[in-house]
């Protein structure tokens, strides 16, 4: 049986979950006996993008190349989970257009809650001013307007957000198992 492919766009704040619900998600997936790629901000930036910077043309760059990569995916029956921060609207639009069936998560947790959560210590560096254009600090983060998924990390259990992901892709799954009957 063919599976169906398309891409879970994990898009929010550094600190705010996204590689913590991805994970689980993709666990979940595999457990279930989908073809599952996971593309996450960091390891791309280490292997596919290295090179670029954090310019907005440099950022969009590196998402256009995560999207390319997720499209080929996709269009191959594969569930790819792309995990990045992904800040300008315009350019996940762009990857969005280019993919097709393509599922945004918001994982929504204010700024503050992600500071907190910052193991790695970027946002202290970035308000030391270590870090420049740093995403939330001195850069923008341009919040979707209609995700298709809104995770609020701040307010729910990892269960609740993984569960939303995951009746999702069941949905999407089952809409395309559904025999049309024409009348």
């Amino acid at each position: 049986m063919k599976q169906k492919g398309m891409t879970l766009w994990f898009t929010g704040l550094s600190g705010a979950g996204k590689t913590t619900i991805s994970q689980a998600v993709e666990k979940e997936l595999i457990a279930q006996g989908y073809k599952v790629e996971v593309l996450d901000g960091d390891v791309v930036r280490e292997n596919l993008t290295k090179g670029l910077g954090f310019s907005k043309a440099d950022r969009d760059e590196n998402i256009r190349r995560i999207g390319f990569v997720a499209q080929l995916l996709t269009r191959n029956g594969v569930i790819v989970i792309v995990s990045a921060i992904s800040p300008y609207r315009n350019i996940r639009d762009e990857v969005r257009s280019r993919i097709g069936d393509f599922v945004e998560v918001y994982v929504n947790a204010p700024l503050a809650v992600c500071e907190e959560r910052d193991v790695k210590g970027l946002y202290k560096r970035a308000r030391s001013g270590e870090i420049k254009s740093f995403t939330g600090i001195d850069d923008p983060y341009e919040a979707p307007m209609n995700p298709e998924i809104e995770c609020r990390t701040d307010q729910e259990t990892l269960q609740q957000s993984v569960t939303k992901v995951l009746t999702e892709v069941q949905e999407r799954v089952h809409a395309n198992d559904r025999v049309k009957v024409s009348v």
